[in-house]
């Protein structure tokens, strides 16, 4: 078991916190870091999703939704988690992926040579249950390394 968060993981709070926090300041500054994130994931997700089933790298199938959602599923719990349970944040992270899933299989049908498909959507689904779990259990874990004493901006 890690006695401290992995450096790459330090040096990533770190810079999450203090750049885009200095840069907005305050209230916003803490908005901005939890929800830009998020904004930036769904955006890149409607790319994915814009591309024409001929044109698409390789087989995009289960696995590349799962993880793609599982991303998403991740980042949402991380910014629905402040001043909420756990569990609450992890339902309400995996109904707002779920429901971003609907209509990014909507949209699939306006885009040629793509089909909206109830499967994806599922896989979909699970994904982002299992990211947000994944997530807020990773930041729980952070938290104890860095209830220890031990600080973030050390070494």
């Amino acid at each position: 078991m890690l006695d401290s968060p992995p450096a790459t993981l330090r040096v990533a709070l770190v810079l999450s916190r203090t750049a885009v926090a200095e840069e907005f300041g305050g209230r916003v500054g803490r908005i901005v870091i939890r929800w830009l994130p998020v904004v930036v994931w769904m955006a890149a997700i409607f790319e994915f999703s814009s591309v024409p089933g001929s044109r698409l790298p390789g087989r995009f199938g289960t696995l590349a939704h799962f993880l793609t959602y599982a991303i998403l599923g991740g980042l949402l719990a991380l910014a629905l988690k402040r001043g909420r349970p756990s569990g609450r944040a992890i339902a309400l992270a995996v109904m707002v992926a779920s429901l971003y899933a609907v209509t990014d299989e909507f949209h699939q049908a306006f885009v040629p040579l793509r089909t909206p498909d109830v499967a994806d959507w599922g896989v979909d689904t699970l994904g982002s249950l299992v990211g947000a779990w994944t997530a807020l259990w990773l930041a729980q874990r952070v938290g104890r390394w860095r209830g220890r004493g031990e600080s973030v901006r050390a070494q």
